[in-house]
């Protein structure tokens, strides 16, 4: 709301009020914190003394139920012992040119307590959607906090301790680009400005920027880790970063990344583009089977790029030969034959109505080993939400609301928003063909061309369908020869899009991330 004139006493009562707000933060099962700045010890527990911007006080619509930043202090228990540091949860304001506020953006800022943090390095953490929070990172990988589902993913999970959580060699920045999480436009009808590919890069490295500049960190190697379209957005805001803010990104990490929309976007009869899905289909069958082997991987992608490959772009094949291949297609990705021959091979989007249809189930497009009872059997296609993303996005999104509003102390009534369709839905893809377009290909380019430093981890889950681990392997393989090939690295993990979600894959790829982290440039 906007603030009425007020006399000179009004005024004064005022600015005593605003010093002398406190909020309470007691201890909370596992976790003690405590809320900013000057503490007071209680008989009821310690009390703090917020810090409140008077900016704040006149937001207009639904940036007034963001409270002030709450800044409380923590330990973790980790692989490598135990680590103490401090979560600052707030948001950060987004001007326009004229110097207009025109959205708050949340941030969670986890920094550990380290004598030289100005050199530690900091990472900015954003999964995708596009409209997504960062939430699945957040409590499903990289945080000092881990959501560990229940048998089966049924029920909520329980928030504890992550001990292969990233603070064990960098600082965490985690961000919620405008529409998701708890940020907003000042404007209801806002949220425009900055849902498309170059208006949410420019948003999001004008916020690295500031947290870079208001938190002294201009020293610090800087990272950032994306997830799915949040993979895309890295390499977009990496670029933006260097060109209008000179500040250069050390790495990237791409956690099944969207590289290329063409093979995820493009049509039916796209022959190379329904070849990138055949080893990912395979692992899934031999992880099903318990025989997967880095030589059987290698034998279905061998088979996907050669034979299954140069099938699927001549002329149909007939009589024996037809029986032949579509038998062997089969086989290697356990589809119904029946399906592989109508389909003639082009398997697409088929494998979620009919890999496991004789047992009443859809599969997830997230990972092909996760499957649900179809509610629509009788219909010819699938129908109704992917079973893993419903699963896991409930889960989240109730973890993620109760850890900022009672372990963080951020307490506001504001709706937490893990995934926005309406982001998703009006997103501006840019120029040319829309999303099938989109490619990250001319910025990876440019990236290790300028800064011979730069580096790229990219890392999949073998049963992903959604960006399947062979189009990234196709970019990576055909990037210009750089000096020191190592600068690009592509790992694989069992599991699917989310395959943190399983420990034993969070554990070594968190192994291998801080492998990553540790090169010396």
């Amino acid at each position: 709301m906007t603030l009425p004139a007020m006399s000179g006493l009004t005024r004064a009562l005022a600015a005593l009020l605003i010093a002398a707000t406190a909020t309470l933060a007691s201890a909370r099962g596992e976790r003690a914190y405590s809320q900013e700045a000057t503490q007071q010890p209680t008989q009821s527990g310690p009390q703090a003394i917020p810090f409140i911007e008077l900016g704040q006080v006149a937001d207009k619509g639904a940036l007034r139920l963001l409270p002030p930043k709450s800044v409380t202090r923590h330990s973790v228990t980790t692989d490598s012992g135990p680590i103490g540091y401090t979560a600052t949860t707030g948001t950060l304001s987004l001007h326009d040119a004229s110097g207009e506020r025109v959205a708050a953006v949340f941030t969670i800022a986890y920094v550990a307590d380290k004598t030289a943090a100005i050199k530690r390095p900091v990472t900015f953490v954003f999964n995708g959607g596009p409209g997504a929070a960062s939430a699945y990172l957040h409590l499903g990988l990289a945080g000092p906090r881990v959501a560990e589902f229940r048998a089966g993913r049924e029920g909520p999970p329980r928030l504890h301790d992550n001990p292969q959580t990233w603070l064990q060699f960098t600082d965490l920045v985690m961000i919620d680009p405008v529409g998701s999480g708890f940020s907003r436009p000042v404007k209801a009808d806002g949220a425009n400005a900055f849902w498309g590919v170059a208006r949410d890069a420019e948003a999001l490295a004008k916020v690295i920027a500031q947290w870079t500049a208001d938190n002294q960190r201009a020293d610090s190697p800087k990272f950032i880790l994306g997830e799915s379209y949040g993979g895309f957005r890295a390499a977009k805001v990496a670029r933006e970063l260097r060109s209008e803010h000179g500040v250069a990104v050390n790495g990237i990490v791409m956690v099944s990344p969207l590289m290329e929309g063409s093979f995820t976007f493009g049509g039916t009869r796209f022959a190379l583009g329904a070849a990138m899905q055949i080893p990912s289909l395979a692992a899934a069958a031999l992880e099903r089977k318990g025989e997967l082997t880095p030589e059987r991987i290698t034998e279905a992608e061998r088979f996907a790029l050669g034979e299954y490959l140069i099938t699927l772009a001549g002329p149909p094949p007939r009589g024996d030969a037809a029986r032949t291949f579509y038998t062997r297609v089969a086989e290697m990705t356990g589809m119904p034959l029946e399906v592989v021959t109508r389909t003639r091979g082009f398997i697409r989007d088929n494998y979620v109505k009919h890999l496991r249809a004789a047992e009443g189930l859809i599969v997830s497009r997230y990972d092909v080993n996760f499957t649900g009872p179809d509610p629509h059997p009788e219909s010819a296609t699938p129908r109704g939400p992917d079973p893993l993303l419903s699963t896991v996005s409930r889960a989240y999104s109730g973890a993620m609301s109760v850890y900022v509003r009672e372990e963080l102390g951020y307490k506001t009534d504001m709706t937490y928003v893990l995934l926005s369709g309406e982001a998703n839905n009006r997103w501006d893809w840019g120029r040319g063909s829309g999303r099938d377009s989109a490619s990250v290909d001319e910025d990876l380019r440019t990236l290790f061309t300028l800064d011979p430093a730069f580096r790229l981890l990219v890392v999949h889950g073998y049963a992903d369908m959604v960006t399947p681990y062979s189009v990234s392997r196709y970019v990576l393989d055909h990037l210009p020869d750089f000096p020191n090939p190592s600068r690009a690295q592509l790992k694989v993990y069992r599991g699917g899009h989310m395959f943190y979600i399983d420990e034993g894959s969070r554990r070594t790829f968190s192994t291998d991330a801080r492998s990553f982290y540790e090169v010396e440039p």
